[in-house]
């Protein structure tokens, strides 16, 4: 895969999967870990991984007591979705080099807590992570809806040749996935997000359901489903 030059005020689809497409979430814990590590490593500030690693006990369902402490993010996230085996993060720099130091901090302190946990060694993820700009607005809302609608596959796993078996049940499970930034954008408390630094695509409720409703029913999330 080329190489992308991260830049100020651009939109960039990240993702990568465990290695050799192993699980890099296997329970609740685990989901939940490396949400707060979404938060709680998003900061400019230099913080020991021993620390992150070591001391954070949490309540690791509840980062909202982090988000107290004032911050310096290194890059505003719109959307992200965890899946058993990958993930799905679409942000954007706020300082120079803040994708990259961002992702080797998470990806790092992710590998420390699942290999500690797992008493294995060695890389979890393929490589560093992958990147795609998304160049233009239609393919940047079009990422919105792709990372959303990623939990679809495991309820109904043949929704994309198909069509949804029951969209109203599909729809509802995408809403209620507790790994992915729909909750926050349907609940319009944005913790790990920060849509003020994207275009206002969703300005309410009703758009989400629209917009994941329209996605689901003409099947319009095929494009990207080769990258991972």
């Amino acid at each position: 895969m080329r190489r992308i030059t991260f830049s100020e005020g651009e939109f960039y689809h990240i993702y990568n999967r465990g290695v050799d497409k192993r699980k890099v979430f296997t329970t609740p814990t685990e989901y939940k870990r490396f949400l707060l590590y979404l938060y709680l490593l998003n900061d400019t500030e230099t913080k020991r991984l021993t620390y992150t690693f070591r001391a954070i006990k949490i309540d690791e369902a509840k980062p909202r007591q982090e988000a107290r402490q004032k911050r310096k993010p290194s890059v505003a996230i719109g959307a992200f979705c965890l899946m058993p085996n990958h993930f799905h993060i679409y942000a954007t720099p706020l300082v120079d080099g803040g994708i990259s130091r961002f992702m080797q901090r998470l990806q790092t302190a992710y590998t420390m807590y699942f290999n500690e946990r797992h008493e294995r060694s060695g890389a979890l993820f393929q490589g560093t992570f992958k990147a795609e700009h998304a160049s233009n607005d239609a393919y940047a809302k079009y990422l919105f809806s792709y990372i959303h609608l990623n939990p679809a596959a495991i309820k109904d796993s043949m929704w994309k040749d198909r069509g949804p078996r029951d969209l109203r049940k599909l729809r509802d499970f995408i809403r209620g996935y507790p790994y992915s930034s729909a909750g926050e954008y349907l609940s319009r408390n944005h913790l790990i997000t920060d849509p003020s630094k994207f275009p206002e695509y969703f300005a309410n409720e009703h758009d989400v359901d629209d917009h994941i409703d329209s996605w689901l029913e003409y099947g319009k999330v095929k494009g990207l489903a080769s990258q991972i």
